[in-house]
């Protein structure tokens, strides 16, 4: 598949430590291989029937800083993207379970700025919670307490 080549040749060669200096700039996919790849089980209707968001562009952002927010600031900046008039907010790949933000804490806060981004302006918001792990069982509890909370969407870093 598609996602197998790029962690293949990005998550195999770039991790090689004696290279120092390399770039990608470019890749051919042959279309043989391309249509191996059928595509997300989940498109953009399915966004879009989330948010109930039709007949213009979602409008949403990654969190930044990506790393040394508290999960009640990160919580913090997620409520005020949303409230300014942001559809969603994602974590970054790198955002994960940091000793200054846990991400069991990440969620709760989160959840908790949907919620009330919601309440005051009466629109659907979301959230893309990163629940990549070091195991499948751990990104597999991670997104239950995700769904247990009424955040639906998760992502996951597929290099980890």
């Amino acid at each position: 598949s598609v996602t197998n080549m790029f962690t293949s040749i990005v998550g195999n060669v770039f991790g090689f430590k004696a290279l120092r200096a390399l770039r990608l700039e470019d890749l051919r996919i042959p279309p043989a291989y391309s249509k191996t790849f059928q595509g997300p089980p989940h498109g953009i209707q399915v966004e879009r029937d989330k948010l109930n968001k039709y007949g213009r562009p979602l409008l949403g952002c990654t969190i930044k800083p990506k790393l040394g927010l508290s999960a009640k600031n990160y919580g913090r900046a997620v409520y005020e993207c949303l409230r300014g008039g942001l559809d969603f907010t994602k974590d970054d790949e790198n955002v994960n379970s940091q000793p200054f933000m846990r991400w069991r804490d990440r969620f709760l806060f989160c959840a908790e700025a949907i919620y009330k981004a919601q309440a005051e302006t009466g629109e659907i918001k979301g959230h893309y919670l990163n629940a990549t792990a070091g195991t499948c069982e751990e990104m597999i509890k991670r997104a239950v307490f995700a769904r247990e909370l009424g955040v639906p969407i998760v992502m996951h870093d597929y290099l980890t």
